[in-house]
């Protein structure tokens, strides 16, 4: 590479060679219903192995974004196996002159972080990185919605994790696992991974959806993936510097699109 370009931010752009731009890596999730949100029975499990903080997440009524559970129904789609990488995004940045992620030092990602998710990006970016792949790819992705994450990350049956019933701190990148900062996607795998192979599903970094954060039960179809600049969008997975508690399958958090985070990432997905 012997030009230089200048992005939206007047930095210089590092002389590294952009990612390769090809078609993200996708699973098959088949058409069906699943289990969604955290039922009585899930937060007796947790009470019962988790007692620190269940207990006191109950008495406050803290569970009460994630229920009542119920069942949805879903057509069949595809979701990314991993989060996009700062490698992966560094090539939209070098193609189109975008703003930086909010953490990169200068006008890179950080040396040795090829494959780690990118993080400090807005929804707002998210839209704008999708918009120039799919232009890229001759593809049709997008965000997953928030039952499609779920769906993707629990299977059908109602487990708290993408591995079953019990937290275990080798299976997912949170603050018990004390690595302080994000890892390389797909780091935990295999035995991290959700039952339909996705990685990272909960840990790592939190995941931006499609949907509005709104009270359950969730509705396909129905005005949760509209475009509201002054809506709150949910996020799902817990991230590295969030303990265990956030780190389950039927977490949700409700965050601005102008939002940026260093614990926040994505991946894509797309209909069949």
């Amino acid at each position: 590479m012997t030009d230089s370009k200048m992005n939206a931010e007047g930095w210089e752009t590092a002389p590294r060679t952009p990612h390769k731009i090809k078609p993200s890596v996708l699973i098959a999730v088949p058409a069906g219903n699943f289990l969604m949100g955290t039922s009585d029975e899930n937060i007796k499990q947790l009470q019962l192995k988790e007692s620190d903080w269940a207990y006191e997440w109950s008495d406050n009524d803290l569970f009460i974004a994630e229920q009542p559970q119920h069942l949805v129904s879903l057509p069949a789609f595809e979701i990314s196996q991993y989060l996009v990488t700062n490698a992966e995004y560094y090539t939209f940045i070098w193609d189109l002159g975008h703003r930086l992620p909010r953490n990169w030092p200068g006008y890179t990602f950080p040396e040795g972080t090829d494959d780690h998710p990118v993080v400090g990006v807005s929804k707002i970016d998210v839209d704008a990185y999708i918009q120039w792949y799919n232009t890229k790819t001759e593809m049709n992705y997008r965000l997953p919605t928030e039952a499609e994450w779920e769906r993707a990350a629990r299977g059908e049956d109602g487990r708290i994790y993408p591995w079953g019933n019990t937290f275990d701190p080798w299976r997912c990148n949170t603050s018990e696992s004390a690595k302080k900062g994000t890892t390389s996607v797909g780091f935990y795998s295999p035995s991290g991974d959700s039952v339909y192979g996705a990685a990272d599903m909960v840990g790592n970094v939190w995941e931006w959806t499609q949907s509005l954060f709104m009270p359950y039960p969730y509705r396909p179809n129905t005005n949760r993936e509209e475009i509201k600049p002054k809506g709150r969008y949910v996020v799902r997975g817990g991230a590295w510097y969030y303990t265990r508690k956030l780190a389950r399958c039927a977490v949700r958090e409700g965050v601005l699109p102008d939002h940026l985070s260093p614990s926040i990432g994505f991946r894509l997905a797309r209909s069949l």
